[in-house]
């Protein structure tokens, strides 16, 4: 084992002069939120809304790391951030149309029902 590494400035320690490299930061994170946002996709959008944004916010953080340094991280790890961000991309188009799809259902029932004669239900 050399120490070479952290002897000549370099914070990152060498073994056999390979730098080890670590995960990028909320890989883990985007890829569960972006599968989360496609699943619950049908419960009204709200949710699922939320998780997407989370998910490519946190996605371009890292991505912006990854890209500054990408010796640093693993590749497996960058694979997980670009597979979260298109999960969440197509859960945020999957959920927008869901909450456009509920506002225009709530919009014609409340327009069904404010066009109904309600002077006239009680009247035989």
């Amino acid at each position: 084992m050399s120490q070479q590494g952290t002897q000549q400035g370099n914070p990152t320690p060498q073994f056999n002069n390979q730098p080890t490299q670590i995960p990028v930061p909320n890989a883990g994170a985007v890829l569960t939120l972006g599968i989360i946002s496609i699943a619950l996709c049908w419960c009204y959008g709200i949710v699922a809304l939320t998780c997407g944004i989370i998910a490519l916010v946190l996605g371009n953080k890292a991505l912006a790391l990854y890209k500054a340094n990408p010796n640093n991280y693993t590749l497996s790890s960058y694979n997980n951030v670009k597979s979260g961000r298109v999960c969440a991309i197509i859960g945020l188009c999957l959920s927008a149309l869901m909450l456009i799809y509920v506002i225009v259902v709530f919009a014609f029932i409340g327009a069904a029902f404010s066009a109904m004669p309600w002077e006239m239900m009680g009247r035989h």
